[in-house]
């Protein structure tokens, strides 16, 4: 064994010194050979990424043109329109406009921190908005979870069309049908309330009933719509998890709970953070229709104010850094409940 060894040795050594001198070992001439893009003294390799993308978009060009008229509606009504947000840290005049007009810095948003209603306000809005959500977030589920126990057929679709055909009446409509309806001397709710014995209420021109009636209406106009979402993801579940679970003899309950609820899981996440990040966005239009000289002590809200010093009383500046305000408040909101959703592990937004 030490012969063969010696002679391995031998033959090693002839071949080494047979080699070239200054020629390279396998991983020398490894390291020692540039591939053509790096000797050619650039990283080219984004060009054929590039041109793979514009193939991309070339050959699927039909979605694209789908897709601009939206893209071009947010580019005009919701990118452009942020030039103008400078006006809330100028004094604003339409004579000087967006640039001439002289700088004032954080003066707008000072004067409505210091203002006498500055707390009513913003606790006016933040109540309503937090009752409204507590409301109307969770009852389109539950009407999603029943709606979806029924057998497809008439009844279905009538249960469906009647829940949802309150989301295609108008916001002015609505108010003019509460106004109606709970009017203090010729009102069904009034009426109905005498009948029993009861004394008239002045719903639309009191103040502690002024968000019960908001919530109310936005959870009958509202619900069926946010129902629908709750169906489509329903319907998404695979069936055969539900006849393995009858198999083994679960009750609609248990199958709602363990099944249904799971499935869903993460749209309720998803719109829960885009409610909140909506929160303080609260229904301008029937809140304004709603406000009278009676109630305005709870249905003065950020939007309504900023409405009326706004447009009514032309200060323009003061008005958009009160929007700002409000916008900044909801962006936090978005960001603190998207990374508490990531936190969690549950779905997100990003």
């Amino acid at each position: 064994m030490a012969d063969t060894a010696l002679r391995t040795a031998s033959a090693t050594d002839a071949d080494a010194t047979s080699a070239p001198q200054g020629a390279p070992d396998g991983a020398s001439a490894a390291r020692t050979v540039r591939s053509p893009r790096t000797a050619r003294g650039g990283d080219s390799g984004s060009r054929p990424r590039h041109r793979s993308r514009l193939r991309n978009v070339l050959r699927h060009w039909q979605l694209y043109v789908l897709l601009a008229p939206t893209l071009l509606y947010f580019l005009v009504f919701k990118y452009w329109p942020m030039y103008g947000v400078q006006i809330a840290f100028r004094d604003y005049t339409p004579a000087g406009g967006f640039t001439q007009s002289p700088w004032v810095g954080l003066e707008h948003f000072e004067r409505f921190f210091s203002s006498y209603q500055f707390g009513t306000i913003v606790s006016n809005t933040l109540l309503l908005a937090i009752v409204n959500l507590a409301f109307l977030f969770p009852i389109p589920i539950i009407m999603a979870l029943l709606v979806n126990q029924l057998a497809q057929g008439r009844t279905r679709r009538f249960v469906q069309n009647v829940l949802y055909a309150p989301t295609f009446i108008s916001t002015v409509v609505v108010v003019g049908i509460l106004f109606i309806l709970l009017s203090p001397r010729a009102g069904l709710v009034n009426n109905a309330i005498v009948l029993f014995g009861g004394e008239p209420i002045f719903f639309m021109g009191s103040a502690e009933w002024f968000r019960p009636v908001y919530v109310a209406s936005s959870v009958w106009q509202e619900a069926g719509f946010n129902m629908v979402v709750y169906l489509a993801a329903l319907a998404g579940i695979d069936p055969a998890l539900h006849d393995a679970a009858k198999v083994d003899g679960a009750s609609r309950l248990r199958r709602i709970r363990h099944i249904d609820l799971p499935g869903i899981a993460p749209v309720i996440s998803v719109l829960f953070i885009l409610a909140v990040g909506n929160l303080l966005n609260i229904g301008f239009e029937k809140a304004l229709l709603m406000q009278t000289d009676l109630n305005v002590a709870a249905s003065q809200l950020v939007q309504t104010y900023t409405y009326q010093v706004g447009l009514q009383q032309a200060q323009f500046s003061y008005a958009a850094a009160i929007g700002l305000f409000n916008s900044l408040l909801n962006l936090a909101l978005l960001l603190t409940f998207n990374q508490v959703a990531r936190r969690a592990r549950t779905s997100s937004v990003w």
